[in-house]
């Protein structure tokens, strides 16, 4: 295997030149735990760690490395270990809202070129979620791929009551009917698995993800029943990127319970596109959408051509994004009015 295997090209290359100059060191990061990262050179695996220099320069959760990176190592002469010195800007990020009440960005993994989302099509299935799911996706440009699971615990009629609502709600994204008990739509997510890409496998515990990693990697993973409410039980317990037979990339994510979308406009208005396009059409220019005339969103609700839920769940959402992006902006504010300037910052500049 080489670099270009896992990824590389001429635009990291030239952003490793730029920021560490031509002879550094370049690996990608397949795994990370705390503080010790998994990093992977296209020849070998190998163990990296942060140097304090790195550790002191950076200002937010965003700089450090997370799976799917691209960093410059220093090698130590015991070869025991190697320095990760600088994190290689991102083509694409995949992050949420951190769990919980803190207001920070959780990194889940970055330079993903395909996105597939599982849903169980049984008792799991939220359209609501769904859409949660693609704001992340969508907010950095990843392509989603829909995957409907455990389509063998339904009748197809219900299948297809099932997808209506997906496509009632201006969701026309690829949909793959998937069942890892039947095996159907397996080969076509094999077809989506292509040689140097990356992606990653996303949505709730009890989803199938796991199951359906055993079909499509040579390795084999433990599985977890799903209780009889249809929630789910957690069987990946953190991301790793592995190198699939046919030479794509392919990273695993735990179960995600909450989906907070934090400073997500991109995101929020690609996957609501349908209600931005009516709001447009709106009489007044100015129109608020509640009570004024000729309000093409009220009239479109009115008539079912908009779904109600729908457009809810963009609201909601889109203050949820803008009430969480203020908060963190202050944050930082009061952070840099408390801490001294590093000298090597320009170094590490945010990327996101």
């Amino acid at each position: 295997m080489s670099k270009a295997d896992f990824g590389l090209d001429a635009w990291f290359e030239a952003h490793a030149e730029e920021l560490c100059g031509s002879a550094c060191e370049l690996a990608r990061v397949i795994a990370v735990d705390r503080e010790r990262f998994d990093v992977h050179d296209g020849e070998s695996e190998l163990f990296a760690v942060l140097t304090r220099k790195f550790v002191q320069a950076t200002e937010s959760p965003a700089d450090f490395p997370v799976v799917g990176d691209w960093v410059c190592l220093e090698h130590h002469e015991s070869d025991a270990f190697t320095s990760i010195t600088t994190v290689l800007p991102r083509k694409t990020l995949l992050r949420r809202k951190m769990a919980g009440t803190e207001i920070e960005f959780q990194m889940l993994a970055s330079n993903i070129d395909t996105a597939f989302i599982a849903q169980s099509c049984h008792l799991d299935f939220n359209i609501r979620r769904l859409e949660r799911y693609l704001v992340m996706v969508n907010q950095d440009n990843i392509e989603p791929v829909l995957l409907l699971t455990k389509t063998d615990l339904i009748t197809p009629d219900e299948l297809e009551q099932v997808i209506a609502k997906i496509r009632k709600a201006g969701i026309d994204h690829t949909i793959i009917k998937l069942s890892n008990v039947t095996g159907e739509g397996i080969d076509l997510v094999r077809e989506r698995l292509l040689a140097r890409k990356t992606c990653c496998l996303l949505g709730s515990s009890g989803a199938g993800k796991t199951s359906l990693m055993n079909h499509i990697a040579s390795t084999s993973f433990k599985t977890k029943s799903v209780s009889v409410s249809g929630a789910g039980r957690h069987t990946t317990v953190r991301r790793r990127l592995m190198m699939l037979d046919n030479g794509a990339m392919l990273i695993d994510m735990p179960g995600v319970r909450e989906l907070g979308v934090m400073s997500g406009r991109e995101g929020i208005d690609e996957r609501f596109s349908d209600i931005l396009a009516l709001g447009e059409t709106c009489r007044f220019n100015d129109c608020g959408h509640s009570n004024e005339p000729g309000c093409a969103i009220n009239e479109a609700i009115a008539s079912n051509e908009l779904d109600q839920d729908h457009y809810k769940n963009y609201l909601k959402i889109k203050q949820e994004s803008e009430a969480y992006e203020k908060a963190h902006a202050e944050k930082l504010k009061k952070g840099r009015g408390s801490r001294r300037p590093s000298p090597s910052k320009a170094k590490h500049k945010k990327r996101y």
